[in-house]
């Protein structure tokens, strides 16, 4: 398993207004076993223009992805911002690390809408969005009457990856679903990134469904049920990709969780993880404390890598 675009895509360059983005090797840690992983940190609090200042941190202190997060409405009430508004800041803060919001439901966005929103910022990062999908948290979506079915949330999601791909293909298209009919339209400029923004959806390990969701396109966020995140769970999740994949190209297993930046055992954890397969570690905090401070002290931190 090798991390996407190579070996890892934080440093991405751009030939030209509307050109392919180049991958390069980046500057993914190494592990004591020599296994090539990316930091990401899901940053969960703060006002937009101190989010942007801590993405412009993560990157100082040596992660490789500053992330965000998608919501409209959350309880106990405290500031939610749209992440799209968001990630622009963080964007034009930083020039290297990968941004994206952990993670969008589709169910409640118009595709096409999302189409835009994501060549615009792919754009203006020069080609460094990545786009986590999956059903969502219904208490998360508001008092709006968004669709709360399951199996129809799992059909909008599907039909929204339809359409952002024939969209992002600056090609004429058009579409024909259960839920969207659209008619023949062309998105120019298509992304940065060629042959589309990288798409990350949730993995609900071990329900086929959604993992053969995830072995369509670019990643999975491993979620497990009923089990512990662990190496052997991330081991059973690669070889299950391995054989059920249809292209054999670059394809990242993100994993995530909670380490103690001052703690120098902490790294080991995530190195067997990573040597089981994981190319993406995500460092979450949802719990209090997690005020902005607190945020900035443990980037300030670094990735729990070996020293």
């Amino acid at each position: 398993m090798s991390a996407l675009g190579g070996i890892v895509t934080v440093s991405d360059s751009v030939t030209g207004v509307a050109a392919s983005i180049v991958r390069p090797p980046g500057s993914a840690g190494v592990n004591r076993q020599g296994n090539h992983v990316n930091y990401g940190y899901v940053i969960p609090t703060g006002y937009p223009l101190e989010i942007a200042d801590l993405a412009a941190e993560a990157e100082a202190a040596g992660w490789d992805g500053a992330f965000y997060w998608d919501g409209i409405d959350v309880s106990p009430a405290r500031p939610v911002f749209d992440p799209w508004v968001v990630m622009t800041a963080m964007a034009i803060r930083t020039s290297r690390v990968r941004l994206g919001a952990i993670i969008s439901p589709l169910s409640r966005r118009r595709p096409w809408k999302v189409a835009r929103e994501t060549i615009s910022l792919d754009h203006v990062s020069a080609g460094r969005l990545v786009l986590p999908v999956g059903l969502g948290a219904v208490n998360s979506f508001g008092a709006v009457g968004e669709e709360a079915d399951r199996r129809t949330r799992a059909e909008l999601l599907d039909e929204s990856l339809d359409i952002l791909q024939g969209l992002w293909s600056g090609e004429p298209f058009s579409y024909t679903g259960r839920h969207y009919q659209l008619g023949e339209m062309t998105f120019v400029p298509p992304p940065v990134q060629r042959p589309r923004v990288p798409i990350w959806p949730i993995g609900a390990w071990p329900y086929e469904r959604s993992m053969r969701r995830a072995v369509r396109y670019d990643g999975v966020i491993i979620e497990p049920q009923g089990e512990e995140l662990s190496p052997d769970l991330v081991r059973k999740v690669a070889e299950w990709v391995a054989e059920h994949r249809a292209s054999d190209g670059p394809f990242d297993l993100i994993v995530s969780g909670t380490t103690q930046g001052d703690d120098p055992d902490a790294a080991g954890p995530v190195d067997a993880l990573a040597d089981a397969g994981a190319t993406w570690w995500l460092e979450e905090k949802w719990e209090e404390p997690n005020d902005v401070d607190v945020v900035r002290a443990r980037i300030r931190q670094g990735p729990p890598r070996q020293r």
